[in-house]
Formats: C-alpha cells, structure tokens, sequence
C-alpha cells in the first residue's frame, strides 16, 4: 500500500507536461494541495490539538509547501521522468538523516542499496536524449531534500494521540499537512504568479483534479499510513518506484526513446529497492520506547 504513493507520483510530470498550463507551478501546487486537503479533513472530522498545530505546519511547509512547489518547477523544466530521477538520492539523505535523528541503524548494507539506487538512476539520466536544465536540477534536488527531512520528522514525532487515549488516524494527519502546505502555497501563488487570468480549458481542470484526488489525497493518505509503520529508511528506498513509473510513462505515453542501459538502469533501481526495504535498519532507543509508552493508557501499555 506505501509503494502504492511514488507510483502515483510518478505520473505527476507526464500529467503536468500533457495537461496542464504553462508557467504556472504555484498555481498547480496550490490547487493539487488545498482540494485534497479539505477533502481528507471533511472525511476525518477532526483538527490538531495542542503541539500538533504547529507540528502539522512544519510538516506541511516540508513534504507539501516547499516540495510541491520546487517539485513542479522541475516539472515544467524538465522533461518527463528527469526531475522524478533527482529523487533517486533520497534514500540515502533518509539514512543518513535517520541516523542522527531516529537512531536507525546506518549499515554498510544499505547504504551500498542507496549508492546502487542512485547509480541505477543515473544510468537512466546519462542514456537520456533530453537537455537538461540546471534551475530545474537545482529545484528538484531542493524538493528531494525538503522531503526527506519531512519523512524523518514525520516519523520522528509519530502519530498524535486523542484526548481519549487512541491514535489519530492518518487521514487526519494528513489532511491536516495538506491543508497547512496549501495554505502557504496560497501565499506564494498570490505573491510571485497570481491568480489565473484566462480561463482554465477542460484538460487543464482534469489534470488538476487528477493530482489532487489520485496524485495527492489517495497517495499521501497511503504515504503517512506506511510511513507511521515502516522504519523511515526502508520507506525511503519506496521512493525509488517514482522514477521509475515516470520513465516508463514518459517512453509508453510520451514516445521518448527508453535505450537498452536505461532498461539496466531500471532493472538496477528495482534491485536497489528489494535490498533496502528488505534490510533491518532500526535500532531501538530505550529512551523513546519509554517516554511512548508513558503516554499510552494502561491497557495498551500492557
């Protein structure tokens, strides 16, 4: 279900290549974030308490705000497939972050899943006909990294806790990101593009809500929910499917040429993922297992 998330993200620059305005990445990340936001808050019928007001719009300033916006700078920068390869060093900024932060184990093992990973894009990268640019590079390096450190706090504060004892469900968690990064998102949009002048045409409000329910409500929802259970590095190594489906997508849909060395080059990135979600990676701190556990009532304590 987790991988089901950069599958679906992997479709977002084929989508905003074929159906959507040019010039206008603000405008897309704003009305890919705000639909799907509201949309998960109406169904989970609840809002943050306490620190989780302030803790939602970090995160959603992270994984949402920062990373839809330099992600569809990318997009429309770049051609389909290139800027969702950048996110292959992902992995290996999660470890490295996880294991300052989350006291997950940095094994030699996974880091050389990480190092393959990236060469496997590369060889995607460097087998491809397409001039690349390098503010779009720069822009979807800057998404993979916003990211990353937005997993690893996710994972680091966890699911909040309601007033009666039981887990928030992640639906409301991450509606409450989405709501928060469309929110700034809405601040940018109206400070540096502004509003839409000339009327949005079919395909572009097909695209748009495309990414928002598919891409983005249904993606993120299986996102968080995976990431809540899985160790944020092997979470990571998920990931890597996003380029993978974008390349695929831009050779079925878009006719790019897909030369045999870029087949290798998936065939290595699929490898590198079997090996880093396979991998024991976390390493417990008794610390934090305590302090959970204080906060949990005494039935489940037990």
């Amino acid at each position: 279900m987790t991988a089901l998330a950069p599958a679906l993200w992997g479709t977002t620059y084929l989508t905003a290549t074929l159906f959507l305005p040019e010039g206008r990445p603000l405008l897309a990340a704003t009305l890919r974030a705000i639909p799907a936001g509201l949309l998960l808050l109406a169904l989970s019928r609840r809002l943050p308490q306490g620190s989780w007001w302030w803790k939602s719009w970090v995160l959603g300033i992270l994984n949402i705000g920062v990373f839809f916006a330099l992600l569809f700078v990318a997009a429309y920068r770049l051609p389909g497939g290139v800027a969702a390869i950048v996110g292959g060093i992902q992995p290996l900024l999660v470890a490295l972050l996880a294991s300052r932060v989350l006291h997950e184990k940095l094994t030699l093992t996974r880091l050389l899943a990480g190092t393959t990973g990236v060469f496997g894009v590369a060889l995607i990268v460097l087998q491809s006909q397409a001039r690349l640019d390098g503010l779009g590079l720069a822009a979807a390096a800057g998404g993979t990294l916003s990211m990353a450190a937005g997993m690893v706090l996710a994972k680091k504060w966890g699911q909040p806790v309601s007033r009666g004892g039981r887990p928030v469900s992640p639906l409301a968690t991450t509606a409450w990101q989405l709501v928060a990064g469309g929110a700034t998102l809405s601040i940018l949009l109206l400070i540096f593009e502004g509003l839409p002048t000339a009327p949005l045409t079919v395909p572009n409000i097909l695209g748009y809500l495309y990414l928002s329910l598919i891409g983005t409500a249904v993606a993120y929802f299986c996102w968080f929910r995976g990431l809540a259970q899985l160790p944020a590095g092997a979470a990571a190594f998920l990931g890597l499917l996003s380029p993978v489906v974008a390349i695929v997508l831009g050779w079925l849909v878009a006719g790019q040429a897909l030369s045999p060395w870029q087949l290798v080059g998936i065939l290595v990135v699929l490898a590198s993922i079997a090996a880093g979600i396979t991998l024991k990676g976390t390493t417990h701190d008794p610390g934090n297992v305590r302090a959970r556990r204080q906060e949990l009532p005494a039935t489940q304590g037990r």
